[in-house]
């Protein structure tokens, strides 16, 4: 079994979840040599807070913080929105990051939103759509909730009932501005980062296209395809243990390599 000793998993949610999506597979991911960091991001769940406050900076700040108590090497994991989220620390803190892997993730150029990329495909894949018409609003269009049966149908279509069943109410609120996130990179920096992208071709929330138009943005990745829904963490958690072990264990002791990537766009 490839072993991941002394580096620190950090794993970073989605949109409407929290640090208990990574549960089931953290014990694999310890049990291949990795320390794991699983937190809770602010603006959404428990940590929903003013929801007039919540941005990627807060997300950052909060995560550089519980950062600053740990040592040595990072593998930055983003889930789904995360992967904004991820893109961005990995610019924040470079020289700590051996590299970042994306789960279905939004792997985003610089100065581009996800949802700029779906405005672009929706007219030819209207499935690029996702979770948006299923959305509940409140908070005067600040915050938003998933219903229990667009979880079920968009996110974890492919798990037993049972294991639906204790997920879909951990769910929570999400504030708009921990959400809809534009990460703003440079080529010195994140741009200069090993990174893998792991596809779940059964997904309904971020499909396959679209995942796929990211990898065409943000060229330069390394992509392995698993066949699971939006949270393959939950559906496949040794596969993805395995796939995010061997990359991590490539990374160790190389120095980051340039990458094919192209210019920021609006670059700060």
């Amino acid at each position: 079994m490839p072993d991941a000793h002394g580096i620190t998993a950090v794993l970073i949610h989605g949109a409407w979840a929290g640090g208990w999506v990574w549960d089931t597979i953290a014990p694999h991911l310890e049990a291949r040599g990795f320390r794991v960091l699983a937190p809770d991001l602010p603006g959404c769940g428990a940590r929903l807070g003013d929801p007039a406050k919540a941005s990627l900076t807060g997300c950052v700040d909060d995560l550089e913080q519980q950062l600053s108590a740990v040592s040595g090497p990072l593998l930055l994991v983003g889930h789904s929105g995360g992967g904004a989220v991820a893109t961005q620390l990995a610019e924040a803190v470079s020289e700590r990051v051996i590299g970042v892997a994306y789960l279905a993730g939004m792997m985003l150029p610089s100065g581009m939103g996800f949802g700029e990329i779906v405005a672009e495909m929706v007219d030819q894949h209207p499935e690029a759509a996702g979770i948006g018409p299923h959305l509940e609003w409140e908070a005067d269009g600040l915050v938003s909730r998933v219903p229990a049966t667009a979880i079920r149908e968009i996110f974890l279509q492919d798990v037993s009932d049972a294991t639906a069943a204790a997920a879909i109410p951990h769910f929570g609120p999400q504030a708009e501005g921990s959400r809809t996130l534009v990460p703003h990179w440079t080529r010195e920096r994140f741009g200069q980062l090993p990174r893998l992208y792991v596809e779940a071709r059964q997904d309904r929330s971020v499909v396959l296209p679209v995942q796929r138009r990211m990898q065409q943005l943000v060229p330069g990745a390394q992509v392995v395809s698993l066949d699971t829904a939006h949270v393959p963490q939950v559906a496949a958690p040794e596969a993805v243990a395995d796939i995010l072990t061997t990359f991590a264990e490539e990374q160790v002791g190389v120095t980051h390599p340039a990458t094919n990537l192209p210019k920021e766009k609006n670059p700060q």
